[in-house]
């Protein structure tokens, strides 16, 4: 299978380490934005091709695109990838608004393509061993409770790297965790709450945020985000469930006392990216909806867009 990579920021460059672990798979065009940094990924990575914009890659052939461009962009993208015949995945968040998410929504169900949101929360293997517990019927979630942290004051991405556009807590960093209770649970959000902070005067978003789910059973999920904090980054998962509390760190899982969990048997790779990859292209060889699709994906886009006007 050819696969474009449109994006050559840190998703860009954990998307296509990834592919090079999947078999029967050839990355054959790089998309970027500037000429020196696009050139220097591409042979970093093997690429015989790069451009530095979509239409030109176009001109390549190749079956299906990754998108780990500027959030900004994820739309436009999607649309042009699909009515060019091509499946995308695009990375979280799909959209920034959900009039964007379901216009990519409505060209998938035109196109009939594999069109899929990158929720890797979802295939980290340390997530992956809770949901099997739960379809297992061996667990039943009681509260989620989440924190995600950055020390993000200016614009730079996850590799500490200057970036050219505002990252959001809301529409990026929450859609994870908004996502991932609805998933685990197997229920519909029927209630949010929601706070942020003050306006960063330069970035124009909020910088800290706390946000309320519930489930229609009454299954409850706390959400704190900052882009403030100055200490341990990432988000941190806490299930407390019925028989027993778990903490996940990205693809590490561990017991309410610390206690770490084996699940290096839970995939066939511990890389939750790779598992993401892997599910989309098997859903394209297999012509079936992925899991994560962005029919799946849109139920927490709508959450996303009430929290927003609840907030303002």
């Amino acid at each position: 299978m050819k696969i474009c990579v449109v994006g050559n920021g840190a998703f860009g460059k954990k998307h296509l380490d990834a592919l090079s672990n999947i078999e029967d798979v050839e990355v054959v065009c790089l998309v970027g934005r500037r000429e020196e940094g696009t050139k220097k990924v591409a042979e970093q990575f093997n690429v015989p091709n790069y451009t530095l914009t979509l239409e030109d890659a176009l001109k390549y052939d190749f079956d299906a695109a990754i998108i780990t461009s500027p959030t900004q962009i994820h739309a436009e993208q999607a649309i042009a990838l699909m009515n060019a015949g091509k499946h995308v995945m695009i990375e979280i968040p799909m959209a920034d608004t959900l009039e964007d998410a379901q216009a990519i929504v409505d060209v998938q169900k035109k196109t009939r393509l594999v069109a899929m949101a990158g929720h890797t929360r979802r295939f980290n293997p340390s997530h992956q061993y809770i949901h099997n517990k739960i379809k297992a019927g061996e667990l039943n979630i009681q509260q989620m409770d989440v924190q995600t942290y950055f020390f993000r004051r200016t614009n730079t991405n996850a590799l500490g790297e200057p970036r050219s556009w505002t990252d959001h807590l809301l529409w990026h960093h929450a859609c994870h965790t908004v996502d991932l209770f609805a998933y685990q649970t197997g229920e519909e959000i029927v209630e949010v709450q929601g706070m942020q902070g003050p306006i960063h005067p330069e970035l124009g978003i909020a910088l800290d945020m706390s946000i309320g789910l519930k489930t229609a059973s009454g299954k409850l999920c706390t959400l704190s985000l900052s882009f403030n904090n100055d200490g341990p980054l990432g988000t941190f998962f806490r299930y407390i469930c019925d028989k027993g509390t778990f903490i996940a760190r990205y693809d590490d899982l561990f017991t309410g006392k610390e206690e770490q969990i084996d699940v290096s048997k839970v995939a066939v790779s511990m890389n939750g990216i790779e598992l993401q990859d892997r599910e989309f292209i098997s859903a394209i060889k297999e012509k079936r909806e992925p899991n994560a699709s962005v029919q799946q994906a849109l139920s927490a886009m709508k959450i996303l867009d009430l929290l927003e006007k609840k907030m303002k």
